[in-house]
C-alpha cells in the first residue's frame, strides 16, 4: 500500500530512520528527483531538486491498517500523510511507475518524463546549451528537431529543459 507524506525538509533523514525503525525496515521509500544544472560565474552548478517538492512516497502493506497510520502520524519529521491514498492506489503506482521508467543511469527523472508540446518554446536546464531559448518543431523517437536562433538543429533526448 502506497501512502504519500509530507515531511519537514530539514527533519527527512529522521524521519526516515524513524519510519524504519517503526516498521522494522519493511517499507519502501521513493523520492524522485532531477538533476539540474545551471551556469553561474562561468562554472556549472549541479542541483539536485525533487520533483514533488517535500512529498515522498512510502510503501508498506501495514498501510492498509488505519492504526498504523495513526501510530506513525506522530513520527517526528512527519508533518502528515495526505489523505485518500486507500482510493488512488492504481494512479499512485502509474506516476511511480512512469517515473522509474524515465531514469537515467544515474536514477534521475530524465526529460522524457515530461510532456512536450509541438511549437512551444524551452529553455535548456543543463548541457553546454544551458539558457538557451529553443521551439520543438518535431518530436522522434531518440531525438528532438528544434529551431533555435534562427537555426534547425537535431539533438538527442536526455537535456533537461523547462517551458517558458
Amino acid at each position: 500500500m502506497w501512502v504519500v507524506a509530507k515531511y519537514d525538509r530539514k527533519k527527512i533523514n529522521f524521519f526516515l530512520e524513524e519510519l524504519k525503525k517503526k516498521l522494522k525496515n519493511e517499507v519502501v521509500i521513493y523520492n524522485p528527483k532531477v538533476k539540474v544544472e545551471k551556469f553561474h560565474k562561468k562554472k556549472i552548478i549541479s542541483k539536485e531538486l525533487n520533483i514533488l517538492g517535500d512529498y515522498i512516497f512510502c510503501f508498506n502493506p501495514k498501510f492498509e491498517n488505519q492504526k498504523i497510520l495513526n501510530e506513525l502520524k506522530f513520527t517526528k519529521g512527519l508533518k502528515y500523510f495526505l489523505k485518500g491514498f486507500l482510493k488512488s492506489q492504481k494512479e499512485l503506482k502509474e506516476f511511480i511507475k512512469k517515473c522509474k521508467q524515465s531514469e537515467n543511469e544515474n536514477g534521475f527523472i530524465s526529460a522524457d518524463f515530461f510532456d512536450i508540446e509541438i511549437n512551444k518554446k524551452y529553455k535548456f536546464n543543463n548541457g553546454p546549451l544551458i539558457n538557451l531559448i529553443f521551439q520543438v518543431l518535431e518530436i522522434q523517437k531518440t531525438k528532438f528537431k528544434i529551431l533555435m536562433s534562427g537555426k534547425i538543429a537535431t539533438i538527442k533526448k536526455g537535456f533537461l529543459f523547462s517551458s517558458l
